[in-house]
């Protein structure tokens, strides 16, 4: 008997974190749903299947299930196998179709996506913990009996402030591949060098080593 599941006469609790219903739900379809290492690409309207599967389960509801599923094809361990050409697979692991190649597109859109949002919160924390610094050193220094300068030593002069760059919005036709650029993530822009320019997109990448796709009215010259 597994963990999840309660001794014999037990009424069972009703599951309602995502994590724990992917888990019940990889028990349960195991050829299908995994946990860790290579995910495999979902049948489309998989989803029906599970609701008829476990229609008579107290375990789950319709509204988890959903829930948890939109959870589980939307991590990064399953965009990155959503690939033209791959095998889709049923509840018990038979093929279910082919990913098209517009399925891919929208699995590295939404993969580049969700890397810059995380990109773009890391790199506010740091602004954050870099801010708290100072107030930190402050604190430290109130803490501190302050030492006296020696008579007749001249303070030395604070160092003038760094003016802000002005950027420069690119045009498409300006952009050549190993440019360094300036890549709007978010709010604020962040350092980044070209390195293909297609159609409409460039590809681009960060200095945190990232590499997206983004307009080129996201992209600016400092």
């Amino acid at each position: 008997m597994s963990d999840i599941e309660q001794g014999s006469g037990e009424v069972a609790p009703k599951i309602t974190q995502s994590k724990a219903v992917i888990a019940y739900l990889a028990e349960k379809f195991p050829q299908c749903f995994s946990l860790t290492g290579e995910a495999k690409p979902l049948k489309i309207g998989i989803f029906d299947d599970l609701a008829t599967r476990l229609e008579n389960d107290e375990r789950v509801s319709k509204t988890r299930i959903r829930t948890a599923l939109r959870h589980y094809t939307n991590s990064w361990r399953y965009l990155r196998v959503v690939k033209a050409g791959a095998e889709r697979v049923d509840l018990d692991g038979n093929a279910a179709g082919i990913v098209e190649e517009g399925h891919q597109q929208h699995a590295e859109e939404e993969l580049a996506a969700s890397k810059a949002k995380a990109a773009e919160k890391a790199a506010e924390k740091r602004q954050q913990e870099k801010a708290a610094k100072p107030e930190q050193k402050r604190q430290a220094r109130a803490k501190t009996p302050a030492k006296r300068k020696p008579a007749g030593k001249p303070a030395a002069p604070k160092a003038a402030k760094a003016k802000p760059v002005n950027l420069q919005q690119a045009e498409l036709n300006q952009l050549k591949v190993g440019q360094q650029v300036q890549v709007k993530v978010g709010q604020a822009p962040m350092p980044g060098q070209v390195v293909a320019v297609e159609r409409d997109d460039v590809q681009v990448q960060l200095q945190n080593g990232l590499t997206m796709k983004v307009k080129a009215e996201n992209i600016f010259f400092s």
